[in-house]
């Protein structure tokens, strides 16, 4: 079993075929009694050798199990395919999940097949939910970032040992973990600790300090709490966990006050405070703030077909209008999307706003306003998919990328299409080389993104370099500029 030194000491991993794996190290204090609420604190040293052979506890949300004991949320993993002084380029990937759940341990994760592809592989668990996202008085705002970039200090000062370059770290996440990497772009203290970033599938939902506020407001008022962190501390992780879901059910009945963030499925995300936070992303990248990072950002074509409660049944003229209002930009309303797209549905059209919303255009956005910061940008599209029923879905690319769908996985599907199985190995080797080469060199093989042919790569059988497939909803939304929400007035 290997025995690599770090910092705070040695840690013992195993092997996993041809790549070493070390689970659960910890790499800030466990963010409880004093460092709840807290920016990280550096972790404890420890003497002789400590097992690294599970994954740390994430941190609590709703199905986890409760427990006192093994409060150190705050661990990251490592996969290498060469222990020493190898030098491989490092990929660190930050997980999605709303903001509110889920964590490294997740089998899909698994970084050993892209380790195995000549990379060392990191994963991170961070602070989600209450404790890591939400407003509270007397505490930093985004400790679930805050969290990340302490992540990534540890990656700088220890990675080499692991066989990784600690001058050669690409940062890569999907969803709010895309969103989480946005922000790390416009956060001074992440400068030097990655000079890649690969975005996946861009949440447009960035709060103002006003909203947030509110929305940790209605979470305490359930337990009859104020919200600012030394009340906040009699109540359990666990407890504000149940309040932000009770909440998370009501959501929509806020809308006339808190605007489309009410229709998404969280009550989380990144708070632009003009602290931890200085800016939305959009602007951020559109001023320079980014421009010394090679940035690789794209969406899956169907992005809300797993999100959508409206699928397989008609959506009626009225939903559709007031989903067009709420969501898109004032100058397509109300015939916009109509004009665009004659031959759909108006399920179809529904389908389109909200992915074009919520992951769409902010993904392709970024790349724009990475082009007008003076850096250099890379697009992407998932067009293939397995399963008709769901198409190219929001996730997809993560399955293809950590090439962790099997064979049976897809083939029990009865919607599966009858050479998906081969299609998938195709298509997920595709993908693993051009991310791995992007973490090599930030080159994966294709000219950068500008603003008028617009080269995307898009993902298929076979895969090919095109203009932007989606070039009728970016019209929709050319002049829209994705900034954070605020409180209606």
């Amino acid at each position: 079993m290997p025995d690599v030194p770090t910092e705070t000491g040695t840690v013992r991993g195993q092997w996993d075929n041809d790549v070493t794996v070390f689970r659960g190290i910890p790499y800030a204090q466990p963010p409880v009694g004093p460092y709840r609420f807290a920016r990280p604190a550096p972790p404890d040293r420890w003497d002789g050798v400590r097992d690294a052979l599970l994954f740390g506890p994430s941190a609590p949300q709703i199905g986890a199990a409760v427990s006192d004991v093994d409060t150190n949320w705050l661990t990251l993993n490592v996969w290498s395919p060469d222990l020493g002084s190898a030098g491989l380029p490092v990929m660190v990937w930050i997980h999605g999940g709303r903001y509110l759940e889920d964590g490294s341990a997740n089998p899909h994760y698994n970084g050993a097949t892209l380790a195995a592809a000549g990379v060392v592989v990191v994963s991170v668990n961070y602070r989600v939910g209450f404790e890591g996202f939400a407003h509270i008085a007397g505490a930093p705002n985004n400790r679930g970032l805050l969290d990340q970039i302490a992540a990534l200090q540890w990656v700088h000062d220890n990675i080499a040992a692991f066989g990784g370059d600690p001058t050669n770290v690409t940062v890569f996440g999907q969803s709010a973990g895309a969103g989480s990497i946005a922000a790390l772009l416009a956060m001074p203290p992440s400068a030097g600790l990655f000079r890649r970033a690969i975005v996946q599938s861009l949440p447009g939902t960035f709060f103002s300090e006003e909203l947030a506020a509110g929305i940790s407001a209605q979470i305490a008022a359930q337990l009859d709490a104020h919200t600012t962190a030394v009340e906040l501390q009699h109540f359990s992780p666990h407890a504000l966990v149940t309040a932000s879901h009770a909440l998370l059910a009501r959501m929509p009945a806020f809308a006339d006050a808190w605007g489309p963030m009410a229709l998404t499925p969280t009550p989380f995300s990144p708070v632009v405070d003009n602290v931890t936070l200085p800016d939305a992303p959009w602007r951020a990248l559109a001023s320079g703030a980014a421009r010394a990072i090679d940035l690789l950002v794209g969406h899956t074509r169907d992005e809300y077909s797993l999100f959508n409660p409206r699928r397989g049944t008609p959506v009626t003229d009225a939903d559709f209008a007031r989903t067009v209002n709420r969501l898109a930009p004032a100058a397509c309303r109300p015939d916009g999307y109509r004009t665009a797209f004659p031959r759909a549905t108006v399920s179809q059209l529904y389908e389109t706003v909200n992915a074009d919303w919520l992951f769409r255009m902010p993904s392709q956005h970024l790349a724009d306003a990475q082009h007008a910061g003076g850096g250099t940008a890379r697009l992407y599209e998932l067009a293939w998919s397995f399963n008709t029923a769901e198409g190219s879905s929001h996730s997809l690319d993560v399955l293809l990328v950590f090439g962790t769908l099997s064979h049976s996985d897809i083939i029990s599907r009865p919607t599966a299409n009858p050479n998906a199985a081969n299609e998938y190995d195709q298509v997920s080797r595709a993908m693993r080389r051009d991310w791995v080469a992007f973490a090599t060199d930030g080159d994966p093989g294709r000219v950068t993104y500008e603003s008028t042919a617009r080269t995307t790569r898009i993902y298929d059988t076979p895969t090919s370099d095109q203009p932007y497939p989606e070039e009728a909803s970016r019209r929709l939304w050319a002049s829209h500029r994705f900034a954070a929400l605020g409180v209606v007035t």
